[in-house]
C-alpha cells in the first residue's frame, strides 16, 4: 500500500514532466532556461524544491538525532541563507546578464581557461549533490519495498532522466510545483501527527535553544558553523540554483522567487529537525539502524502519513536530481566542449547542437552520480562536502569578479588553485568529516586531531580569498581582460550578443 501510494505520486510527476517537454520546441534556450519565461510561482517552487531535498529532510533528521538541532537543521538553514543572500544581492544582476550557465560568467569575466577549470569543479561537486539524493531514494526503496539498494538507486535515476532529458528546465519547473505542494502538505501533516501523539519533547542539550551547539567545540560548534557557511555562501555558486534564476522572466521575478524559496526552505528544515528530536525522545531512534525518518515512518506512523511524507521526500529528491543533471550536462557541453546554441528556423528542425549534445551528455553525468551514490551511501554529508569544495574554489572569483573590477585571470587562478589545495589537503589529513569517520580519503597522521573537524571549511575559503586579493594587487586586470569583462548588469539580449562583443575586442557598456 505504501509503495503503491508513493508510486502514484512519482508517476504523476513523471507524466507532467513528459507532457510539458513539447514546450522545448527544439531550442536549447527553452531546454536550459525555459525560454526565460517563468514567473514567480514556478521559479520559487523550483528553487524551494531544489533546496528541500533528501539532504534537508532525511539527512537533516539523521544528523539531528545524533548531534542535536543545529547539526541537522543547519543543512536547510544554510540553503535558506544562500537563497536570501542571492535574492538580496545577486538575483537581479545575474538574471540581467542573460547567461545560459553559471560557467558562462567565468568565461566572460576571466577567459576560456578559467571557464573550463570552474566547469570541472562544478561537475564534480554536483555529481556529489546528485548522489546524495539518489542515496535517499535507494534507502527508501530498500526499506519499504525490499529492493536492493543498488537497484533502488538505478530505478530513481532512470525515472528522473525520463522527463529531464525530454523537457529540461520546463519539465523541472512544472514538476517542482507538484513536488513542493506534496512536500508542504507532508510537512504540515507530520507536524500535526507528532504534536498530537508523542509531543515535541527534546532531549537535554539537543534543542534549538541549546546554543552550546554553536559556541562549544565539544558540542560540535565548528562543524555546525562550517555547515552554515558552506551552504549559506558556498551554495551561492550552485549551478542548479542559478539555472533557475536565469529562467525567470525578469530580474524582479528572480529576486522575489529567492525570498519565497528561502522562507519555505527554512520552515521545512526546522520542522524536520524538531520531528527528529521528538522521535529520539519518544522512541530512542538513531541512524545506526538506517535513516531515522524512515524508521519513524515504517514503525510508528500511520500508513496515510507515511505515504504522504515519503512522496514528498521522493518528489523533492527527484527535483534536485533533475536540476543537477540538467545544469551539469549543460556545463559539460557548453563550457567544456564549447558547443554553442544555434537558434532553430522552425520548431524541432534539429539545428541546435547545444540541445542535442546536452541531452546526450546526461547519460555519462548520471553514470557519474550513480557511481558516487554506490560508493558513499550518505545524504547530508554529501551535500556539505559538495559545497565545501565550491566555497574553497569558486565563490571568491565569482563574488569579487562580479562586484570588484581589479582582479583578472591570474587572481581567479590563484584563488581556485590555492583553495583547492588547502581544502583537499586538510580533507585527507582530518580523521572525521562533519562528525562521521573519513572513510573516503584519510591519510593517517598525528598532526590533525578529530577536534579540527569543521575548521577546514573556513581555512579553504579564507585561503582562496587571500590568494585572490594578493594576486589582484600584484597583477591587476590587463587591458585585454578589461575588454572581455562582463559589466554588472550587462544588457546583452543573449549570450551570442556577449560573445560578439568579446570577439570584436570591445568592452561591454558600463553602467
Amino acid at each position: 500500500m505504501i509503495i503503491a501510494g508513493v508510486g502514484l505520486s512519482v508517476l504523476a510527476v513523471v507524466l507532467v514532466g513528459i507532457l510539458v517537454a513539447r514546450k522545448v520546441d527544439g531550442d536549447s534556450a527553452n531546454f536550459l532556461v525555459a525560454g526565460r519565461r517563468l514567473g514567480v510561482p514556478l521559479v520559487a517552487a523550483s528553487l524551494t524544491a531544489a533546496a528541500v531535498d533528501s539532504n534537508a529532510t532525511v539527512g537533516n533528521t539523521d544528523l539531528t538525532s545524533a548531534f542535536g538541532f543545529w547539526s541537522g537543521a543547519s543543512l536547510a538553514l544554510g540553503l535558506a541563507i544562500c537563497l536570501l543572500l542571492t535574492g538580496l544581492f545577486l538575483a537581479r544582476p545575474m538574471n540581467r546578464m542573460r547567461l545560459f550557465t553559471l560557467a558562462d560568467f567565468y568565461r566572460l569575466r576571466y577567459g576560456r581557461g578559467v571557464e573550463v577549470a570552474a566547469s570541472v569543479l562544478m561537475i564534480f561537486a554536483f555529481a556529489i549533490l546528485m548522489a546524495g539524493n539518489l542515496v535517499a531514494c535507494g534507502f527508501l526503496l530498500e526499506m519499504f519495498l525490499g529492493i536492493d539498494y543498488t537497484q533502488g538507486v538505478l530505478i530513481a535515476v532512470v525515472l528522473v532522466l525520463v522527463y529531464t532529458i525530454g523537457g529540461g528546465m520546463f519539465s523541472d519547473a512544472y514538476t517542482a510545483a507538484i513536488q513542493i505542494t506534496i512536500t508542504a502538505f507532508a510537512t504540515v501533516a507530520l507536524l500535526w501527527w507528532v504534536g498530537s501523539t508523542i509531543g515535541f519533547a527534546i532531549p537535554e542539550g539537543m534543542g534549538p535553544f541549546d546554543l552550546e551547539q554553536l559556541t562549544s567545540t565539544d558540542a560540535g560548534a565548528p562543524i555546525n558553523w562550517a555547515t552554515l557557511i558552506s551552504l549559506g555562501i558556498g551554495d551561492i555558486v550552485a549551478i542548479d540554483f542559478m539555472q533557475r534564476i536565469f529562467s525567470a522572466k525578469n530580474p524582479e521575478v528572480a529576486r522575489r522567487s529567492c525570498f519565497a524559496g528561502a522562507a519555505g526552505t527554512a520552515v521545512v528544515g526546522v520542522s524536520y529537525a524538531l520531528v527528529s528530536l521528538a522521535a529520539v525522545s519518544a522512541f530512542g531512534l538513531d541512524m545506526g539502524d538506517g535513516p531515522v525518518l524512515f524508521s519513524l515512518l515504517a514503525d510508528h506512523a500511520p500508513p496515510a502519513l507515511t505515504i504522504l511524507v515519503l512522496s514528498g521526500i521522493v518528489a523533492a529528491s527527484f527535483s534536485t536530481a533533475s536540476g543537477a543533471i540538467l545544469a551539469t550536462s549543460a556545463v559539460a557541453v557548453r563550457n567544456i566542449i564549447g558547443i554553442r546554441r544555434v537558434a532553430p528556423v522552425a520548431a524541432g528542425d534539429g539545428r541546435d547542437p547545444l540541445l542535442r549534445w546536452t541531452r546526450l551528455a546526461m547519460i555519462p553525468v548520471v553514470v557519474l552520480g550513480v557511481t558516487v551514490a554506490l560508493e558513499v551511501a550518505q545524504t547530508g554529508i554529501l551535500l556539505t562536502l559538495a559545497f565545501d569544495l565550491m566555497l574553497a574554489c569558486l565563490v571568491v572569483p565569482f563574488l569579487l569578479g562580479l562586484f570588484w573590477r581589479r582582479g583578472g585571470t591570474r587572481a581567479a587562478v590563484a584563488a581556485m588553485g590555492t583553495g583547492l589545495v588547502v581544502r583537499l589537503g586538510l580533507f585527507v589529513l582530518t580523521p572525521t568529516m562533519y562528525g562521521v569517520p573519513n572513510d573516503i580519503a584519510y591519510l593517517p597522521n598525528s598532526l590533525v586531531p578529530a577536534s579540527f573537524d569543521g575548521w577546514p571549511t573556513f581555512y579553504g575559503g579564507l585561503a582562496s580569498l587571500v590568494a585572490y586579493l594578493v594576486a589582484a594587487f600584484v597583477w591587476p586586470r590587463t587591458v585585454t581582460e578589461e575588454a572581455w569583462a562582463i559589466a554588472d548588469g550587462m544588457p546583452a539580449q543573449d549570450e551570442a550578443d556577449a560573445e560578439a562583443r568579446r570577439t570584436a575586442g570591445a568592452a561591454p557598456p558600463m553602467r
